[in-house]
């Protein structure tokens, strides 16, 4: 057994930690870090857990913990780890983008792997800190990553992707609120969202030649989980593409690829992506389904965590969607 903390345990990806990590056959939560209800039961934050856990929020940590989730805001995870010192020993899952790119993978000594499990698992394995990838990021890449490991991006990759209202955090704000995102859709930040950088350094990595990403996000009228589509120009055949597909996953157990149309429904409360093709007219359109909360965050964070304790890869993640 090893022992966990995680910080910033009352948002979403904190109470998706907490919840999968109490059922981890391998781990026992340590701590859950939160200044704001320090002393409060964890079920007061996340009312699923009552009877569950006793575990109350604290605000002091254990140095010597085996491992650290940081479950922060953006710019935060610097933050607390220039206040707070972990031991050399404690490994670091960090679920904000402050280490994702190669410029700030170095900090305290301490050198972040991009913790892409289909891309980085060997580095993932041979690291003792890890920065989880973003949401967008997650389901974009997984969609293309086949491609540019064969170098046959378009010199242009339309993406469209639609994220549930949990992807904005617990905090309220007027695109979250019930009366504005019910029955609505709308897009944000497009062209210019902040995990651009993330996944055009994942993809410069393989291929070879310049190209452009051109990304919709958008907010969709459900709770969780990303339904990302993608498209650019292909010169093969449909076979050709599900054969290149299948072979660079092979050896992925959550990423799958279907021969069937995929919808959102059967990846929510897992931490799969499922992954469809279409050829026509030489244009490629791969759709990418995963739920934003575990593949895109939490899910993911333990699945890194797996591969650097030398864990099966899958320990604790046997999740079941609700599929309607």
């Amino acid at each position: 057994m090893i022992k966990a903390g995680i910080i910033g345990g009352s948002g979403y990806t904190g109470g998706e930690l907490i919840r999968i990590l109490l059922n981890h056959p391998q781990v026992e939560i340590d701590f859950v870090y939160s200044t704001t209800r320090a002393g409060a039961k964890v079920s007061s934050a996340h009312p699923d857990l009552i009877g569950v856990t006793s575990l109350n929020f604290t605000d002091k940590i254990d140095p010597d913990t085996d491992v650290v989730f940081l479950c922060l805001g953006h710019g935060n995870s610097k933050k607390f780890l220039q206040e707070h010192s972990f031991s050399k020993e404690t490994r670091i899952v960090d679920l904000s983008r402050d280490f994702r790119l190669k410029e700030d993978s170095s900090f305290q000594g301490r050198n972040f792997v991009y913790g892409l499990p289909e891309l980085y698992k060997e580095q993932i394995m041979n690291t003792t800190n890890i920065a989880n990838p973003g949401c967008f990021a997650t389901a974009i890449q997984l969609a293309l990553l086949p491609l540019a490991a064969a170098r046959l991006l378009g010199k242009e990759v339309h993406v469209n992707a639609t994220t549930g209202s949990t992807g904005a955090g617990a905090s309220l704000s007027p695109t979250t609120h019930f009366s504005w995102r019910e029955n609505n859709m709308s897009h944000y930040k497009a062209f210019t969202h902040q995990h651009l950088d993330e996944i055009h350094e994942s993809l410069s990595f393989r291929q070879t030649g310049d190209f452009k990403l051109w990304f919709v996000p958008n907010r969709g009228d459900f709770t969780r989980g990303i339904w990302a589509t993608a498209y650019t120009r292909f010169k093969g055949t449909q076979e050709e593409a599900h054969e290149l597909y299948r072979d660079f996953y092979a050896q992925a157990p959550f990423t799958h690829l279907s021969r069937e149309p995929i919808s959102l429904k059967p990846v929510v409360n897992t931490n799969h992506c499922h992954l469809h093709l279409t050829v026509h007219e030489g244009m490629l359109l791969v759709s990418s389904a995963i739920d934003n909360l575990l593949k895109g965050a939490s899910g993911q964070a333990v699945q890194n965590m797996n591969l650097m304790f030398g864990f099966e890869e899958d320990a604790g993640l046997g999740l079941k969607s609700i599929v309607y």
